[in-house]
């Protein structure tokens, strides 16, 4: 189970705000960075996101002392990190929410196993938002130990 993911965005409090609006949760300022705020689900699991200032990054601690931060100026804009997250929201809401904000918004298929709608954060951070129906769907994928066997054990293909 994972229970919360850090992130990166050039407008963090803006962008936590609508990522509340999309959890039905609350955004609220995270006192361990300046700038950062942590969108708490309110859910069961303890779901949350932390929302950092774009080009923030975690750094190990030395000895026994836990990470740091640090600013990179030539960040990346893009990352390969993402997250699946199950949502109360519909793919309307969730479509009509990526419009108001002039973000990517796409429902896609995942080689027909699952379905999920990319929505990209001020369109350089992917988070993929399942619906209650997309949910169920997932979940049956997830936990039919033939069916996940096969997926894994496919050769991927070569990025050119």
């Amino acid at each position: 189970m994972i229970h919360h993911i850090s992130v990166s965005a050039q407008n963090p409090q803006h962008v936590a705000q609508v990522l509340a609006e999309i959890l039905k949760g609350q955004a609220v300022p995270f006192q361990v960075h300046p700038n950062s705020y942590m969108v708490v689900a309110m859910d069961e699991h303890g779901t949350a996101i932390e929302v950092l200032p774009l080009g923030v990054e975690i750094s190990p601690g030395s000895g026994q002392d836990g990470c740091g931060f640090m600013h990179n100026p030539q960040a990346s804009q893009f990352t390969a990190t993402h997250a699946a997250v199950s949502v109360p929201t519909s793919q309307t809401e969730i479509e009509q929410i990526g419009v108001r904000e002039g973000w990517r918004v796409v429902r896609c298929d995942r080689e027909s196993f699952f379905d999920v709608i990319e929505f990209w954060v001020e369109n350089h951070l992917m988070l993929e938002f399942l619906t209650p129906e997309m949910t169920a769907k997932y979940l049956a994928f997830t936990q039919q130990p033939d069916v996940l066997k096969n997926f894994v054990a496919a050769p991927a293909e070569a990025i050119a």
